[in-house]
């Protein structure tokens, strides 16, 4: 059985959730791990935890409170994929941001990636449906976006 909280749980430290991080493959965010973890302290977080205590997965947004909730981070361990945790997260997470008008995230361009969002009732940006997204990231040098 999986809990979700939004304390963070006792026993996940800080090499858990750097390792939750690296298991998908998430470089960038290794790059400067106490960045990480100091972003998660200064973001809404709902941690994913099974009943053995493993860090099973987290949703990160950050928000104004008013107007725009923007989902930085969805997680799922490899070993606890394809089990719906996921979606348990995001279904978990929204409502607490319900008086938000937008909510707003970044993805990868793969067509599991899309269906799973969609699934959730997140529409595509193009030009000629909802408009344009734009992003500077800073933490690749332009030669390898």
């Amino acid at each position: 059985m999986t809990t979700y909280t939004w304390q963070r749980p006792a026993g996940v430290t800080d090499a858990h959730v750097l390792a939750l991080y690296r298991a998908v493959g998430w470089a960038a965010y290794l790059k400067d791990p106490t960045a990480t973890l100091a972003a998660l302290t200064q973001s809404a977080v709902l941690w994913a935890v099974t009943a053995d205590g493993q860090l099973a997965g987290l949703i990160r947004g950050i928000s104004d409170g008013y107007t725009i909730l923007y989902i930085q981070d969805i997680i799922v361990a490899p070993p606890f994929q394809r089990q719906h945790i996921g979606t348990e997260l995001v279904h978990r997470f929204l409502p607490h941001f319900q008086h938000v008008g937008q909510s707003v995230l970044l993805t990868d361009p793969e067509e599991k990636t899309k269906q799973f969002y969609q699934s959730l009732g997140f529409r595509e940006v193009t030009p000629q449906a909802y408009g344009r997204a734009f992003v500077l990231d800073r933490r690749y040098p332009p030669a390898e976006l």
